[in-house]
């Protein structure tokens, strides 16, 4: 049941669901990760989305309250099962996903009055894969016209995504996420820049009226740009054991940061560090104690 009240300082919207690696599931899902990390670092955090009801779901939910995040939102569905996706393991440690559907959180349905729950205050962090089916699109886009800070990880995964789709998803955006693959994606589906990453990042800027821009480069760091100012930082290279989940811990990590009203060099490098930290462990919602990601942090920087 939604409480009438909503108290939280991040809502994270769409997938939850079990990743099936070689060694055995883990759970994930970019939504949850987040949350997860969110929580961790102190940030009072709730999701938003739909498992199923059955064995797999009923475990996502214990561990989601064993993590201490608010499931208010969390929705139950009798008829689709809860999510589980392939994870294939290639070159070590790059992954890629085989994202089965239907399934229970592409259905997740607006009470009516969700959006209205909202602080303004507070940070409302999603996804495009949320929105490959129209029922979890449509409550999305009901949340969007909430007045939370609207924090969109673009995560591209083709084909659960169109040019008009996210289009739309972007222009409701105040920060955005993107890799370098998928700021070079929008420039060619939107016909941008084809100049350097500035010139590339004040297209997205100017297109879709967005205030600050995010790009990760793996062990290269991460670039921050706001307001006609940018800030540039290099990760360090690492033991890496996967990829899962790193850049969904380098967001909670931003946001954290952001919240906080950081400066953009201290937000960018808690963000690295974490993205960093978290490839060193196996799954995107590894056990750690926050001592530990900050020993490495400030070991990293």
């Amino acid at each position: 049941m939604i409480s009438e009240i909503v108290n939280t300082t991040a809502i994270c919207y769409g997938e939850v669901l079990w990743d099936i690696l070689p060694a055995g599931p883990q759970p994930g899902g970019a939504p949850l990760n987040v949350a997860y990390h969110l929580n961790k670092l102190g940030v009072d955090t709730s999701i938003i989305s739909k498992i199923g009801d059955d064995d797999k779901g009923k475990k996502l939910e214990s561990l989601i309250d064993n993590w201490g995040i608010k499931k208010h939102f969390l929705q139950v569905d009798k008829q689709y099962p809860t999510s589980e996706v392939i994870a294939k393991m290639s070159n070590g440690n790059e992954v890629s996903y085989e994202i089965v559907s239907p399934v229970a959180w592409d259905f997740i349905i607006d009470p009516g009055d969700l959006k209205q729950k909202f602080d303004p205050s507070s940070y409302f962090v999603y996804g495009s894969l949320a929105s490959r089916n129209e029922i979890t699109r449509n409550t999305l886009f009901e949340l969007l016209e909430s007045d939370a800070i609207k924090v969109f990880d673009i995560n591209l995964r083709p084909p659960f995504i169109g040019q008009e789709l996210l289009k739309a998803l972007l222009e409701k955006a105040n920060i955005v996420k993107f890799n370098q693959a998928e700021l070079e994606m929008v420039q060619i589906l939107f016909r941008g820049s084809l100049g350097n990453e500035a010139s590339q990042v004040r297209f997205i800027m100017e297109t879709f009226s967005i205030k600050e821009v995010i790009i990760t480069k793996g062990e290269s760091g991460a670039s921050y740009y706001t307001n006609g100012n940018a800030c540039h930082l290099w990760g360090n290279e690492v033991k890496v054991n996967d990829t899962i989940g790193s850049g969904d811990s380098f967001l909670a990590a931003f946001i954290a940061s952001h919240y906080l009203q950081n400066s953009p060099e201290t937000t960018l490098k808690n963000a690295i560090a974490m993205g960093a930290f978290i490839a060193t462990k196996k799954g995107g919602c590894p056990e750690y104690e926050l001592d530990e990601y900050k020993a490495f942090r400030n070991q990293m920087f």
